[in-house]
């Protein structure tokens, strides 16, 4: 533990990578001094928590680390070994909550509740000397010798070393606004555009389709786009589609001039299997499909938009139901956001090379992942780089 505790380490935003940040700096014997815009802390945390909170994941280090983009799968393994999936379950566990891991890999809390894990660890916080000060919105910063904050209440702060964890622009209400780009760019720092990700897409369904299938799920699909593919689920919803293999494609989708995806509703299955299935039926081949290739309302009601000739003209459908997409979701829905800081602006220990002693961490930096526990392992790991390169820095 450092013993010069007069030296100050500011860190702004009370998400999972601030809250973080400011368990390293306090256990390092740092005064730290935690700001948020919001009357409380890990808004966000509870948001995504809501449905069960998908704490992490248990996959290996070298396929967990391919799930990020914006660096390398090395940079990404280097920056999950300061803070690993198994360490950070052992925290939750340090709190008294224990985890379980499912099937699919994803790790949650047992209780599936984030309110009791954010109570504890703030109690804990505060024990180790964090001063919390709430709604304080960062304006602007300065440096000279030291760091100069200035909020929207008209209150100023000096530090030694200041972290910024102010999240993406998804989910507004809850502080995660993105409202930070200007000031970094007054800095001089550069940000990837904001966008969209973890989100559903817009298509325009007939009324029909709407009247037959809205909310309902097309299961144990195989989604692509641009040569990639992605597995599960997705829900046929007014506005569109939303799930996860859509989030999975998010990155691809937003390249393409023109959106769009293909749908395979039954990918155990070959065309020729599919026709096998089909033999005899004469007619109304969509409602023969939906029997013989047991198909869910929403699989129906996307091949029954159609008269089919013949098996063979369905059964290709079915293999690839092409589904061309307008955009994705307003920002403001969204699970979580592309786009952001630049890393060209940082070195590998997230310190911001035009201003020495100032770290960044979490969602605001340009990086995406897809849900199943890699959003959040992310923000605690590079609250935790960022931490101990603060500490280092001003040691």
């Amino acid at each position: 533990m450092n013993q010069d505790s007069s030296k100050t380490i500011a860190i702004v935003g009370g998400g999972p990578a601030g809250l973080r940040a400011a368990e390293v700096c306090a256990g390092r014997g740092f005064r730290t001094v935690l700001f948020d815009s919001k009357r409380s802390v890990g808004r966000k945390f509870l948001v995504a928590g809501k449905g069960g909170l998908n704490l992490t994941n248990a996959e290996s280090i070298e396929t967990f680390a391919t799930r990020y983009s914006g660096r390398t799968p090395e940079f990404w393994r280097r920056v999950l070994e300061v803070f690993s999936a198994d360490e950070l379950r052992q925290w939750a566990a340090g709190l008294g909550c224990e985890t379980f891991e499912r099937k699919s890999g994803r790790v949650y809390l047992k209780d599936l509740k984030a309110a009791s894990l954010l109570r504890r660890w703030v109690a804990r916080l505060k024990a180790a000397g964090v001063e919390f000060r709430m709604q304080h919105r960062i304006i602007r910063i300065e440096r000279s010798s030291s760091f100069h904050l200035d909020f929207e209440n008209g209150e100023g702060f000096q530090a030694d070393a200041v972290i910024l964890a102010l999240g993406g622009a998804s989910w507004p209400e809850t502080g995660s606004d993105g409202k930070w780009v200007g000031m970094l760019e007054k800095l001089g720092l550069s940000s990837t555009p904001l966008a969209p990700a973890n989100c559903g897409w817009e298509h325009d369904w007939s009324p029909a389709i709407l009247e037959a299938a809205e909310g309902k799920p097309l299961k144990n699909i195989r989604v692509s786009a641009d040569g990639k593919s992605s597995f599960g689920e997705l829900i046929l919803t007014r506005y569109g589609l939303e799930g996860g293999p859509l989030y999975a494609l998010g990155a691809t989708l937003r390249a393409m001039a023109e959106p769009a995806i293909s749908i395979d509703l039954k990918p155990t299955h070959s065309i020729e299997q599919l026709i096998a299935k089909m033999e005899s039926a004469r007619g109304d081949f969509a409602r023969e499909a939906r029997q013989r290739w047991k198909l869910g309302d929403a699989a129906h009601a996307l091949l029954a938009h159609s008269e089919w000739p013949d098996a063979t003209s369905i059964a290709r459908e079915a293999k690839s139901c092409v589904i061309p997409l307008k955009g994705p979701r307003p920002i403001e829905e969204a699970i979580s956001t592309a786009g952001g800081l630049s890393w060209e602006e940082l070195t590998d220990g997230l310190m911001v090379n035009k201003l020495p002693g100032l770290f960044v961490a979490g969602e605001m930096i340009d990086w995406e992942a897809p849900t199943g526990g890699y959003l959040l392992q992310a923000c605690f790991a590079t609250g935790t780089l960022a931490a101990n390169s603060a500490c280092e820095f001003i040691s």
